[in-house]
């Protein structure tokens, strides 16, 4: 029942980074909002979402862990009642900043709690359980936002919370336990601060620079000043604290499978979030694609993740998880092979096959990482280490996104200059053939068609290139996996259920 409980309060925050991505035009029209005010809706619950999840470590000391859980499962489930009855964008853009704040504790505190209550050796199931509502959850997203937006409207996809927030909140308030709090943190507020300033400043970076042409807008210059200034100072004022004092707790970096670890799952939410933001773009934009079916073709590589996670579970600790993470790198290199052979005349099943194959490679991937890298944490840093974890994915899906958004743009300008370079009327292929009987490129409408199918031409090429610069990503992770110590033994302090009552 626990498991159950801490399952459903990670799948609404997970799946509400991007269930309400498909409603953005229907809440644009219904908000009479602009289409830059628009994503607002987005950024907000990413910005505070992220702001927050370092938090989670000091909250949890100072109330205890029920608590904490309580509240954010109340005020998240709050806050999506507010998005849902919004009226106008200030107060969506609001309540969606409240959801982020007060749901950034959910993921790494549910992770924490199901590595509480299972002994080591069922550590990997555990995270299985727990890596299905995370991973699952961002996939599944769009496509029940795209089925409850088109059945009834946009204001249903916050209000789907209320009855699950509602199931969570009874689970977790009946069958955990209450422990009181230790209280051995003291807040370091100028850490927090300085932390909070560079994680808001690199979120709207790379959220907000494509539509600001980067570093041609003023806005990108003063995000990325206040992004380096806090980080300079975040990182003199941890190092420069005594033990115990500062906001971010060194001590983790001691942890050789740690930050192995951390610096993995960067990559993994850089490579599972950055396709999956694409394919659905790519479906909509050159195939023409209506949102629900869009979502509905890439919804199998969700399913694959699943079965991937369930099955992988049951082999860690029998096989090395170095060799686990690798062969699931290496599924995943295949797939994102399979995209790079990508064209405009493709089936549903072209698409929807190396998505299946994706989710399996990302499956066998997250699963033995996450046990890893908790194997030797004490359980007393759990809290602050899930929180670091689940920072570090996000940041990287952040990352992940804003690059390949960049090289599409790019890609398509340089592949689109490069194609139209001989097509002209004065070029001696233009008068026979092919080209000659469909156009007449004498004709101002025959060349916007003809650059309407170069345009498309141009942008499938991009997103061939992002494949293929996401897969060599993807090779060059494997060789941190040398970086993590198979784990000997329980961890330094003994594991038991105290959870449970």
């Amino acid at each position: 029942m626990i498991t159950l409980s801490i399952m459903l309060a990670t799948i609404i925050q997970a799946i509400d980074g991007t269930i309400a991505n498909v409603a953005l035009p229907h809440m644009q029209g219904n908000l009479s909002a602009a289409q830059d005010q628009i994503t607002w809706v987005l950024t907000s619950y990413i910005v505070a979402s992220g702001i927050a999840t370092p938090l989670t470590g000091w909250v949890t000391d100072r109330f205890g862990l029920k608590r904490v859980l309580l509240a954010s499962i109340a005020g998240f489930t709050l806050a999506s009642v507010m998005c849902g009855i919004a009226g106008s964008l200030t107060e969506i853009v609001l309540a969606r900043t409240l959801q982020g704040f007060l749901g950034a504790a959910l993921v790494p505190l549910s992770q924490a709690v199901l590595l509480d209550i299972n002994p080591v050796n069922r550590h990997g199931q555990a995270m299985a359980m727990w890596g299905v509502g995370v991973m699952v959850g961002p996939i599944l997203g769009p496509t029940l936002g795209g089925y409850l937006t088109d059945t009834w409207s946009w204001r249903w996809v916050f209000f789907i919370n209320v009855p699950i927030g509602a199931l969570a909140f009874y689970g977790v308030g009946r069958y955990i336990k209450y422990r009181t709090p230790q209280r051995l943190q003291r807040f370091d507020a100028f850490g927090f601060i300085t932390l909070s300033l560079a994680i808001g400043a690199l979120q709207l970076l790379l959220d907000r620079g494509q539509n600001n042409d980067w570093f041609g807008s003023l806005e990108s210059w003063v995000e990325l000043i206040v992004l380096l200034t806090s980080l300079a100072y975040f990182i003199t004022h941890t190092a420069l604290s005594p033990p115990g004092k500062s906001f971010f707790d060194y001590r983790l970096l001691r942890n050789s499978n740690y930050i192995s670890g951390v610096l993995l799952i960067f990559f993994v939410g850089a490579i599972v979030f950055a396709t999956r933001a694409l394919i659905p773009t790519m479906l909509q934009t050159l195939f023409d694609y209506p949102v629900a079916l869009a979502g509905l073709v890439s919804a199998p590589g969700g399913i694959g993740t699943m079965l991937a996670m369930l099955f992988v579970g049951r082999f860690v600790g029998r096989i090395d998880v170095r060799v686990l993470v690798a062969v699931g790198f290496l599924v995943t290199a295949f797939s994102l092979w399979q995209m790079t052979q990508y064209n405009l005349d493709m089936t549903q099943s072209a698409i929807v096959w190396p998505g299946v194959i994706q989710g399996i490679g990302m499956g066998l991937v997250f699963v033995p990482l996450s046990a890893a890298t908790f194997a030797t944490l004490s359980p007393q840093m759990r809290a602050d280490g899930t929180a670091i974890y689940s920072l570090m994915r996000n940041i990287g899906s952040a990352v992940g996104i804003a690059l390949v958004q960049v090289l599409l743009v790019r890609n398509t300008q340089i592949a689109h200059s490069g194609l139209v370079n001989n097509i002209s009327a004065a070029n001696p292929n233009a008068q026979h053939g092919a080209l000659a009987w469909s156009f007449d490129l004498a004709q101002p409408h025959a060349l916007a068609l003809l650059d309407d199918m170069v345009t498309r031409q141009a942008a499938m090429i991009a997103y061939i290139d992002d494949y293929m610069f996401m897969l060599v990503m993807t090779l060059a992770a494997i060789p941190l996996l040398l970086l993590i110590r198979r784990a000997q033994g329980r961890p330094a302090l003994p594991v038991e259920p105290h959870a449970l009552e």
